[in-house]
């Protein structure tokens, strides 16, 4: 069932601007035709993802602290993906602005991206913390909303 969805993902997305990441599964997102993997914390190390796939392979980590963003960039991975930063329904255990401007500055040349609650009302906040982007899903999915972010981050 993932495979044949990233397949028919892929193929949507193929020729445009947009990159399809497979969550946890390299060898679908391989198979599929993505653009790479987001690895969490119980998937396959980085460097044996990136040893096994090369350079042609996206690798984004799923990461909750300083030491491990720097543990993904050490292992290979093209970028991090740093939260929750806010509280949501199934991520109660929030880190903060000040632990995402912590890792985002800790690790200056590698891109860490936001995710966890964000919304219309604190996206501003997590790209002044220096975050390269965010990920979110409740607040991207009410097109009102998600006209508001994109505002904001066109301001920011």
């Amino acid at each position: 069932m993932v495979f044949e969805l990233a397949v028919d993902l892929a193929a949507v997305v193929r020729g445009s601007a947009t990159r399809l990441l497979i969550n946890d599964r390299a060898d679908i997102a391989v198979a599929a035709g993505a653009d790479g993997v987001q690895l969490t914390s119980t998937s396959l190390a980085v460097d044996v993802v990136r040893e096994a796939f090369g350079a042609v392979m996206l690798i984004g980590v799923s990461t909750h602290s300083l030491e491990e963003v720097r543990q993904a960039e050490a292992g290979g991975a093209d970028f991090a993906v740093f939260g929750p930063v806010f509280e949501t329904p199934g991520k109660p255990h929030a880190r903060g602005v000040d632990q995402l401007t912590n890792a985002c500055t800790g690790v200056a040349s590698f891109p860490v991206l936001a995710i966890g609650g964000i919304d219309a009302g604190n996206v501003s906040s997590v790209l002044s913390a220096g975050a390269s982007g965010f990920a979110a899903i409740r607040a991207l999915n009410d097109a009102a909303r998600f006209g508001e972010i994109i505002r904001k981050v066109r301001n920011n």
